[in-house]
């Protein structure tokens, strides 16, 4: 791994790190830049700061770079599995197992989804992850759809910016929230735990998740959630700020309720996705069923002695 760094001269005093940062050349955008800062994979003075950080004179700059694996490796994405629910020449809609990492980022540079994708002629969007339009977390499993061009890749894209492709998830959270709820709260790189997302930021970006409860349990509640906005770890986020974290996210205080049920990851699945095609106009709607931990969770959930407290305690 290569180490990119610098001093902060007078002429970089105000100027935000992440710009600053994209002028070095073996950075090169501020895209690149963004990522490295999101990976915590950049330090000011040996400390995590905000992209938006702005630098003074004297403070020094270092980055770590992984190098990139070519995404037409056809090594690199070698036996990672997926399923395909829907596919013409357009797009893909992909059914993801937990444990798949979407695409190349710090720690995963060989391995990854859209890596695995590209013999299936994946394209548009960033050229390290051809085609992927949106992304689920490692461990959270099921639909997402990806491009096949450019064209078609911007469009999905113009999609999500007008609310238009819909996501549904499955989650089972502790404890009893409202029987329906949306929950409207800006969300960012949490100002302390800079690995988490939370409301406690300084950067914070428009964040509305919508949830009902589809059945409830002694101790949790399996929900509905749908997306209105699709930030990294929103669902999670959200779901810990209300004090309903999701079972067996331990990153968001969901970790114990998953140790009582077996459960080694996030119980979140994104269950049904629905859009009108770009090119077609057809309605497409997908549909993926809980994988076996999940359902296993689920029958553990259902037999739980009623507690009184919100731990069992």
């Amino acid at each position: 791994m290569d180490v990119v760094g610098f001093v902060a001269g007078p002429d970089d005093n105000g100027t935000r790190l992440d710009v600053r940062l994209a002028a070095e050349a073996e950075v090169g955008s501020r895209a690149k830049a963004q990522r490295l800062i999101d990976a915590g994979l950049v330090t000011v003075d040996g400390r995590s700061r905000p992209k938006s950080h702005a630098l003074s004179a004297g403070e020094s700059v270092e980055a770590r770079l992984e190098q990139p694996v070519p995404p037409d490796d056809p090594a690199a994405g070698q036996g990672v599995p997926f399923e395909v629910a829907y596919e013409d020449e357009h797009l893909l809609v992909v059914d993801k197992p937990a444990g798949v990492v979407v695409h190349p980022a710090a720690g995963h540079a060989t391995g990854t989804l859209s890596q695995a994708l590209a013999t299936r002629g994946t394209a548009g969007g960033d050229p390290l992850r051809p085609g992927i339009v949106h992304r689920l977390d490692r461990d959270t499993s099921g639909l997402l759809v990806v491009a096949k061009s450019n064209a078609v890749h911007r469009a999905l894209q113009e999609l999500i910016r007008r609310r238009e492709l819909e996501r549904e998830y499955a989650a089972l959270v502790e404890g009893r929230p409202a029987r329906s709820g949306t929950i409207d709260a800006p969300v960012g790189r949490d100002r302390v735990a800079r690995k988490l997302i939370s409301t406690r930021t300084d950067a914070p970006r428009e964040a509305r998740t919508h949830f009902e409860i589809v059945e409830e349990l002694p101790r949790t509640s399996l929900l509905s959630v749908r997306l209105e906005t699709g930030r990294t770890h929103q669902i999670r986020a959200h779901m810990a700020a209300i004090g309903h974290p999701v079972v067996g996210d331990s990153a968001y205080g969901g970790g114990k309720s998953g140790e009582r049920l077996g459960l080694t990851r996030q119980f979140l699945h994104s269950k049904n996705l629905r859009f009108r095609h770009p090119v077609t106009g057809a309605l497409i709607g997908c549909e993926s069923k809980l994988p076996l931990d999940l359902s296993r969770t689920l029958g553990l959930a259902r037999g739980e002695p009623v507690s009184e407290g919100p731990d069992g305690d």
